[in-house]
Parts: C-alpha cells; sequence; structure tokens
C-alpha cells in the first residue's frame, strides 16, 4: 500500500459503501451528557489554531461519517476515516506529522488519538467540531450542487 507524504489531497474517504443522505446528524449533545473520558487531550479553539498555523506539520483526522461533516463543517484539508476503520487505515496516516483528531464534541476524537498514541503516532489531541465553532472557530463547509434537471 502506498503511503501518503503530503497533504495535497483535501480528504480520503476510507469508509464502507453505505449511503449516508438519508441519516441525520446527530442532536448537538452537552458535555454534560457526554464527558470527555479519554486520555489525549481535548484541545481548545486556540490550541487547534496554533496548530493550523503549521500545516505542513499536521495531519487532521476526522472520524465522522460524510454526513455530518457536510452538515456541519469541518477543517480545510483532512483525512476522512470512519473510527470503525482507523486502526485498518493506520499505513495511509503520515507518521511524521502531529495529529490531531476530530468528531462532534471530541468523544469518538479521542477514543481515536488514543488509538493512535498507542501505535506511535504523535498525538496532539482530539477536538469537537461543534466545540470549536462554539469558540467562535471558523469551519469549512462544503456546498452541494443543486441537482441538475431532466431533460425533457
Amino acid at each position: 500500500m502506498k503511503k501518503f507524504t503530503s497533504l495535497a489531497v483535501l480528504a480520503i474517504v476510507l469508509s464502507s459503501s453505505a449511503v449516508f443522505a438519508a441519516e441525520e446528524a446527530p442532536k448537538p449533545a452537552t458535555a454534560e451528557a457526554h464527558p470527555y473520558t479519554a486520555k489525549s487531550p481535548k484541545l481548545t479553539r486556540t490550541q487547534v489554531d496554533a496548530l493550523l498555523a503549521n500545516p505542513e506539520k499536521l495531519t487532521v483526522i476526522d472520524l465522522r461519517r460524510p454526513d455530518e461533516i457536510s452538515k456541519i463543517g469541518g477543517f480545510p484539508a483532512y483525512l476522512n476515516i470512519q473510527i470503525s476503520e482507523l486502526e485498518k487505515s493506520l499505513a495511509f496516516i503520515p507518521k511524521d506529522r502531529s495529529v490531531i483528531t476530530v468528531s462532534n464534541h471530541a468523544g469518538r476524537g479521542g477514543k481515536g488519538a488514543d488509538l493512535l498514541a498507542s501505535k506511535g503516532f504523535k498525538v496532539a489531541g482530539a477536538v469537537g467540531a461543534q466545540d470549536y465553532e462554539a469558540e467562535g472557530g471558523t469551519l469549512t463547509k462544503i456546498a452541494v450542487p443543486p441537482p441538475k434537471p431532466e431533460a425533457h
């Protein structure tokens, strides 16, 4: 398998062939409902922004489903690997960069960060995309083009 050495690719989607368009994104959870329990640090907006300032030293791994990313938004360049596929996808993740993992409120992100740290990756921590936005950060939204009209 070929290893990726740059983030020239905006997103690599390594997920099952299931269609997620009909699913609803989960409702935002409160921090009290889902306390952060990972060993890896939960990053603040300020910490994430500092890491994003040096993109050549960073790999962002978004562990959310594609429908969550399109509805909520994400970071400008990332690898999209479902949490259930993360361990099988280690060969695609550069080991020479710091890694941050992303989920909605850092729950899956923390689990993913802990797994990567246990496999020898340089993990900076996990971030919740919705938490980042609530702290004033700007997420990148992907505009979905409208369907083409049918020819008559």
